[in-house]
């Protein structure tokens, strides 16, 4: 909560220094270091964590695993800042940034991006063996030197590229401590294994349509205001209350670490599959309902907190979280199956996916920031019910192969 709360106010203090314009280029940057993030991981924590829990206990394993995910995500960073970098900047340029700005604000992304290639795979070690506070007390540390940093440079330099370089530069100096922390229960000193490497590969390329999809779907309500909605302001707006999503944030931290990684631990037995994951499923339906209902009852007191810019945004505050919350509980399910090296068949989430896209942009006004928000409700919906599906399927499948092999064993036992 403490590191949430600091994270809450260096992202309003943000919001309150820059003019609307420069955090329009900051909200931009950071949608689009979200993008390249998720490609350069392409579901490689996905398989290092399936992988990793399989070797939890053996230090010397575990630490191969680790390091053949970091070998993988290096060669992936190269594709992904090739394929990023020329959208944002043309994004920043059609929207009125200079070519100074936009070199300034792609340079400064790079450190933040690099940060991001090591930590969320140094994490699952101690997330697979619930060493919890270590990690805390790392993201606090982390997150106390960037609010420092900024309050030391964008009073004087309020600029987004500021904004950028306070975020990565002290990633970088936690990710040294991360490694320290991980290198506990991981011996790093190990090869990259071969196997392990076609495990995390089969499942990166046969979820790569369902990631190529999460990158246009998860920020696509940026996108589509950056190219449609011909104003800086309603990116602005939408960038400001999205960093009241502080909730919402510190919900996913808590199910990230001590709820996936112990159901990526559980035996293969579909009963206990089952009961655990309703059982999670209806925690988040709870936890997404708290939610927006304790934002429509302070929306006046959560908008106050962002300054006059952004008062009159209430509906605009209502509807994002409302997608955000359904947003959630579909990512997490997602989290859920895919912990367990489950992953969606692309013959069926391309075509899925495809329809839901097309019909979505017929249903609702992407120019317009209401139906932009709309459109992303609809979106994570539609992602929910199939991720539902997938994971009841998955378990329903195991349940028939274990009823198969008692009935054999049963028939082995009677001869």
């Amino acid at each position: 909560m403490v590191v949430q709360l600091i994270t809450l106010f260096s992202g309003i203090l943000i919001i309150r220094v820059l003019l609307t314009k420069e955090y329009a280029f900051y909200t931009i940057a950071n949608s689009m270091l979200g993008t390249m993030s998720l490609l350069a991981d392409s579901g490689i924590s996905t398989g290092v964590m399936s992988q990793g829990g399989k070797v939890w206990d053996n230090k010397e394993k575990l630490g191969s695993v680790i390091v053949t995910g970091l070998f993988l995500r290096k060669r992936f960073a190269i594709f992904s800042l090739l394929v990023s970098l020329p959208i944002l900047a043309y994004l920043l340029w059609h929207n009125g940034a200079s070519w100074g700005q936009i070199l300034l604000i792609s340079g400064c992304l790079v450190p933040a991006f690099f940060a991001a290639l090591s930590d969320s795979l140094l994490e699952i070690v101690p997330k697979l063996g619930q060493e919890i506070i270590p990690i805390q007390k790392n993201q606090l540390f982390t997150n106390i030197l960037r609010l420092v940093m900024l309050v030391g440079s964008l009073f004087l330099l309020p600029f987004t590229f500021i904004a950028l370089l306070t975020n990565g530069i002290p990633r970088f100096w936690g990710n040294i401590k991360l490694k320290r922390i991980a290198a506990r229960r991981a011996n790093f000193n190990q090869p990259k294994d071969t196997a392990v490497e076609k495990e995390i590969l089969k499942i990166v390329f046969r979820g790569l349509p369902e990631l190529i999809y999460y990158c246009l779907s998860g920020q696509i309500t940026i996108w589509l205001l950056s190219l449609f909605s011909g104003s800086v302001s309603s990116i602005a707006q939408v960038g400001a209350v999205s960093r009241l999503a502080v909730i919402i944030n510190f919900c996913t931290i808590l199910f990230s670490s001590f709820v996936i990684p112990r159901f990526a631990r559980l035996p293969a037995n579909a009963s206990l599959l089952l009961n655990r994951f309703l059982q999670i499923f209806v925690g988040l339906v709870f936890f997404a309902i708290i939610i927006t209902c304790l934002v429509w009852v302070f929306s006046p007191a959560l908008l106050f907190v962002l300054g006059k810019k952004y008062a009159s945004a209430n509906h605009i505050l209502l509807l994002y979280f409302m997608g955000s919350s359904l947003g959630f509980i579909s990512g997490m399910t997602f989290g859920i199956y895919a912990s367990r090296g489950w992953i969606l068949n692309p013959l069926v989430s391309i075509p899925y996916n495809l329809v839901v896209l097309g019909i979505g942009l017929l249903l609702f006004k992407v120019s317009t920031i209401d139906g932009v928000l709309l459109y992303n409700l609809y979106l994570a919906g539609m992602q929910l019910v199939l991720h539902l599906w997938y994971t009841l399927f998955k378990i329903t499948e195991l349940r028939k192969q274990q009823s198969l092999l008692v009935a054999a064993e049963t028939a082995i036992q009677k001869k």
